[in-house]
């Protein structure tokens, strides 16, 4: 037996924090990159199979949920209370104090160890705006039509303006702006906690901006005084600020309208609120508030943190997608990796880098293999302009100002979305991906990791009404992949099934409710694994690895109908031996596929 490196411990170690549930983003300050770090949370989420069945549990199994909430919650020295249901079923439980991140998970762990009910449990994760306040301001908006770094509005407009197109910003709220209130819909305010709030009420149809305006400490210890950036202001000005208005900036969907909703204030927001955000937008029903009689088809998160995607954020964003909404999000401001920032790393979604004035990738853009395309979202100076407020605290003045971040580019992409769908509205999400993506642009300056290119929002609406042929795409390399068949026995960590090469793809059954599969196979050295796991809609299976001595790296529970993935990073000099386990949660037994990529 090879005895695995220390830095591959390590590795898999900080693997298994990511994929337990996402780490917090620390607030994008100036000179301080969003994404740096985990904070702290009071709250989980946690959701339990036998949620939204008529049957009405045992005392047995109602005894036992109580005790293993107790257990786990005295394992951290906390008390835990419901504090509300999401509109997916899963409950929100407060901790009476905050708890670190570590020790967050580490309660939701327990909390899965001691209850065989429980689906999921995970941090209640708070995101943070992604934008970054510039100090000058810019007379005119050279990301609609600058020759070598703009996205070519003007042709655009020729063809569209996005009218019937209602776009989401979900963000810090939306002021009603002089440039923005004739296509501002009425909204709603997502937050429940009144702390964060800053506007005295929990959740209400008011969905304005009061300010997120933060005092020292206040954010956690050590955090900074900071005042208000009116970011959803922001952001929606650059989706929709009314055009031909004789005043102000141009939208670049200026017809189309704003739904603004209120998830994040001071310190940030909850996964929770968000996830609810976002199945609201698209229409779909949310416990407690009323119908939303102006469903979404872009929805624009122009906000995140880091770590994985948690089940709750990526069911929102598939039931939206389900809905035909099409969902935005920013790639983040680490210049890192987007794969380890959240929501960026959620499926479905288009992901969107930013460039700056030469068409380059900004200096603090992330970028990586989840990115889709980029957008102009400023730098070294050249920020983008849109509308603001002038109050430093408290609403002020209307006022315009110049940011720069991702959070500044996924609205151009968002509003370009809105274009494409009021000249073609029966384009589906992943039609709308593609069609951005095969109309992009070249990069006119190295944007190494930005997707596709650079957006070019003329391209795009005549692609999206099949004036123009989509350019044929780069071809992808051919890699040999393995195909494996499950064979028995390979029921255990000992009979383990060998994977002889990577990549590969195993197709298995599992046979009855106590059937396990394992396959071994060999990382090699700087690797880095990709295990996805598929199976039939009424089938909840899992997926976890082991090292060869059997002990757990990571483990991802089932859920029916929904893809199960992890990521391993082999950081030593090396190879190691690992072991993945496929086995049933709940639901039917039958076929699954398990891919193996590198």
């Amino acid at each position: 037996m090879q005895t695995l490196s220390l830095p591959l411990r390590a590795a898999l170690a900080a693997c298994l924090l990511v994929l337990g549930a996402s780490a917090q983003a620390q607030r994008f300050d100036a000179g301080r990159p969003a994404n740096a770090g985990p904070e702290a949370t009071d709250r989980l989420i946690v959701k339990y199979r036998s949620a939204g069945t008529s049957a009405l549990p045992t005392a047995a199994a109602a005894a036992r949920t109580e005790n293993a909430l107790r257990v786990a919650a005295n394992r951290q020295g906390v008390s835990l209370g419901r504090l509300r249901d999401l509109a997916n079923g899963a409950q929100v439980l407060r901790a009476n104090r905050t708890l670190r991140h570590d020790e967050a998970l580490a309660l939701a762990a327990s909390l899965r160890a001691g209850d065989p009910d429980i689906e999921y449990a995970e941090p209640d994760l708070r995101l943070q705006t992604l934008g970054v306040p510039n100090d000058s301001l810019y007379a005119q908006q050279w990301a609609w039509s600058d020759t070598t770094a703009g996205v070519r509005a003007p042709a655009a407009w020729d063809r569209s303006s996005g009218a019937g197109v209602v776009v989401a910003v979900v963000d810090t709220g939306v002021r009603p702006h002089a440039d923005l209130k004739a296509n501002l819909l009425a909204g709603y305010d997502f937050i429940t906690d009144t702390a964060i709030a800053g506007d005295g009420n929990g959740r209400d149809a008011d969905p304005s901006d009061p300010g997120d305006f933060t005092s020292a400490g206040q954010c956690g210890s050590g955090s900074a005084a900071s005042t208000s950036s009116w970011h959803g202001t922001h952001v929606a000005g650059i989706v929709a600020a009314v055009a031909n208005n004789a005043s102000g900036v141009a939208g670049l969907a200026h017809g189309a309208k704003l739904l603004p909703l209120r998830v994040l204030g001071r310190c940030g927001g909850y996964t929770s609120d968000i996830a609810d955000a976002i199945t609201w937008a698209a229409g779909n029903a949310v416990t407690g508030l009323p119908t939303n009689t102006t469903p979404a088809r872009v929805i624009n998160l122009s906000l995140g943190g880091s770590g994985a995607c948690g089940t709750t954020m990526q069911s929102a964003i598939n039931a939206a997608r389900a809905k035909g909404a099409v969902v935005v999000v920013a790639a983040g401001n680490s210049a890192t990796d987007a794969a380890s920032a959240t929501p960026a790393n959620c499926s479905g979604t288009i992901v969107v880098a930013a460039t700056g004035k030469t068409g380059g990738k900004a200096s603090y853009s992330n970028s990586g293999a989840t990115v889709t395309l980029a957008a102009p979202g400023g730098d070294s100076g050249y920020g983008i302009l849109s509308t603001l407020n002038a109050g430093s605290s408290t609403p002020g003045a209307d006022s315009y100002a110049a940011y720069m971040g991702t959070s500044m580019a996924t609205p151009v992409v968002a509003a370009t979305a809105a274009l494409m769908l009021a000249s073609n509205a029966t384009l589906t999400p992943d039609q709308v991906a593609t069609l951005l993506k095969g109309s992009a642009r070249a990069f006119p300056a190295a944007c190494s990791g930005c997707g596709a290119g650079l957006v070019d929002a003329n391209a795009a609406v005549a692609a999206a009404q099949g004036s123009t042929v989509t350019p044929t795409p780069t071809p992808t390399p051919v890699v040999s992949v393995l195909a494996v068949t499950d064979k028995e026995p390979n029921n255990s960590l000992g009979g383990a099934q060998a994977v002889a090469s990577l990549p590969a793809r195993v197709g298995g059954s599992i046979a009855s409710t106590s059937d396990n599969d394992y396959f071994k196979l060999s990382l090699p050295a700087g690797a880095k694994l990709v295990a996805t796991l598929t199976q039939g809609s009424s089938s909840a299976f899992s997926l976890a690895a082991y090292t060869a001595s059997g002990a757990l790296v990571v483990s991802a529970s089932g859920s029916a109908g929904l893809t199960r993935q992890f990521t391993i990073t082999n950081a030593g000099t090396s190879a190691a031996p690992l072991v993945l386990r496929v086995w049933r949660a709940s639901g039917a037994t039958g076929a699954y596929q398990l891919s193996l990529a590198l």
